[in-house]
């Protein structure tokens, strides 16, 4: 029966090797949640092996997809089952599955948060109730926004503030000063604490954007990722953390503000377009960053 279940699913694809599926997303291109090494690294550290599954037309790969059963790989739901849940945490991440406009791949493996890019080669997605929140262009922020955001990070700056590259920090301290800013704003506990050193280790590469600091301590971090496609750049902000003693210095609009402008400066100094996802938009403060766009699910 399991037999026939996974023949369904698998109608009008092939296996894969691990290095087609690279090559597939390298040529398409994705986001954060289907790069090749972030799939790969984290479902190592799950224990969760990978079928890798690839369409083909006139025996060129158009579409290829990375599983865990009848799921997509590193689903939340197969975590949760697997009773890994806080395993590791990349938030409602945006999925943009390496597939080519006009591929007509049929998706039957359950994914939630479908980018509406796929929607150009692939069949078989449901759009969602729930929307995704993807930053503005500066040029699309008002005046007086923009205005408060300066005046903002200046205020910052005059009370001593220093922006830092989260490189300049080992795996371990990130962690560990996420996981302090993390509790001290929400007051529980960081998901994935356990082997958030470790899963940062795995990702480091990918880890991007600034931490704000004052007389030498932390004061609001952001967990932030970043993969290259060919046409566009994908950040995903998972979540972060303040420090609520310097809530009058707005940390978190400040370091929103720094992230945003390196993000948009990256992708057009490269001739790329920019998808930086906050997740989910469920919280008005994402709405004075963000545009809301439909979201998929199989």
């Amino acid at each position: 029966m399991l037999t026939r279940f996974r023949l369904y699913r698998e109608r009008g694809w092939e296996l894969l090797e691990a290095a087609s599926y690279r090559e597939t997303w390298q040529r398409y291109g994705g986001s954060v949640i289907t790069h090749p090494l972030v799939v790969e690294r984290l479902s190592a550290l799950a224990g969760i092996p990978v079928r890798y599954l690839g369409r083909r037309v006139d025996d060129q790969l158009v579409a290829a997809i990375p599983t865990w059963g009848r799921h997509l790989a590193l689903s939340r739901r197969v975590l949760k089952r697997r009773g890994q849940r806080n395993l590791f945490d990349l938030g409602n991440a945006e999925v943009v599955l390496p597939v080519a406009p006009g591929a007509r791949a049929r998706l039957r493996h359950r994914g939630d948060y479908l980018s509406e890019l796929n929607l150009r080669g692939c069949s078989g997605l449901r759009q969602k109730k729930e929307q995704l929140a993807l930053a503005r262009a500066p040029e699309e922020w008002s005046k007086k926004f923009r205005y408060n955001q300066r005046r903002e990070q200046r205020l910052f700056e005059e009370a001593g503030g220093v922006v830092l590259p989260v490189h300049d920090f080992s795996p371990g301290e990130f962690a560990a000063i996420y996981t302090e800013l993390f509790e001290r704003r929400w007051g529980f506990e960081v998901p994935g604490k356990e082997r958030l050193a470790d899963v940062f280790g795995l990702l480091r590469e990918f880890l991007s954007g600034s931490l704000l600091m004052i007389e030498g301590s932390p004061i609001a971090v952001q967990v932030l990722f970043r993969v290259e496609s060919p046409d566009w750049l994908s950040f995903e902000y998972v979540n972060g953390g303040v420090d609520p003693a310097y809530q009058h210095l707005s940390p978190g609009s400040v370091l929103s503000y720094i992230n945003t402008q390196a993000a948009w400066e990256d992708a057009r100094s490269r001739g790329k377009a920019l998808r930086y996802s906050f997740g989910r938009a469920d919280r008005e403060y994402k709405d004075r960053w963000c545009t809301r766009v439909a979201a998929f699910q199989v």
